[in-house]
């Protein structure tokens, strides 16, 4: 069992230790990955919050088919998406309110960031379909396997290697374009 699943069998069984612990070592992962659906950091922690407080209100049975942390993203991109179909039904936003987002969030992504290759690899990223984006970051930056991918994703296996197949493409033209080679791409 790995950690995350044993601190939120503690948690179920009244240690409330369990769920902070769930909460050190997954947030900042988590919002990270949100963020590549809203991108907008400030609403992916509000996502990731509402993610967490899920877990704590409604206390879903972890079943173990999956790892724990594959579970959670599951859960987290289930909130995720629920929020952008309530999102598109209202528009409530000036162009105004999102005047600096970009100047913090990049200071937010270069604290997780910290060598310039992986900088210029992450701003491409941004510029990808959301489905490429999303696929890489969960097999590079969060290590996940295919299967577990697909399962986030919702998808079988083949559509997730197909999908990391033509984000690398994806990934590597952007780069090309942006004058930056990747030799491990």
């Amino acid at each position: 069992m790995d950690n995350g699943a044993s601190s939120y069998r503690r948690f179920l069984d009244g240690d409330d230790n369990g769920i902070v612990e769930i909460i050190r070592d997954y947030k900042d992962g988590l919002m990270l990955y949100l963020n590549s659906f809203v991108n907008n950091i400030y609403i992916a922690e509000d996502i990731t919050e509402e993610t967490f407080i899920k877990l704590v209100v409604k206390k879903p049975k972890f079943r173990r088919n999956s790892s724990f942390k594959t579970w959670l993203y599951a859960i987290g991109r289930n909130v995720a998406l629920d929020y952008l179909r309530k999102a598109s039904k209202i528009s409530f936003s000036s162009i105004d309110d999102y005047s600096n987002l970009s100047n913090e969030e990049a200071d937010i992504e270069k604290s997780y960031i910290k060598e310039e290759r992986k900088i210029a690899v992450h701003k491409a990223l941004k510029m990808l379909n959301p489905e490429y984006r999303q696929v890489l970051y969960l097999s590079y930056f969060e290590n996940f396997s295919n299967s577990q991918i697909a399962e986030i994703m919702k998808k079988s296996n083949r559509q997730i290697e197909n999908l990391i197949y033509r984000a690398k493409i994806s990934l590597k033209s952007t780069l090309n374009k942006e004058g930056f080679l990747y030799e491990e791409l």
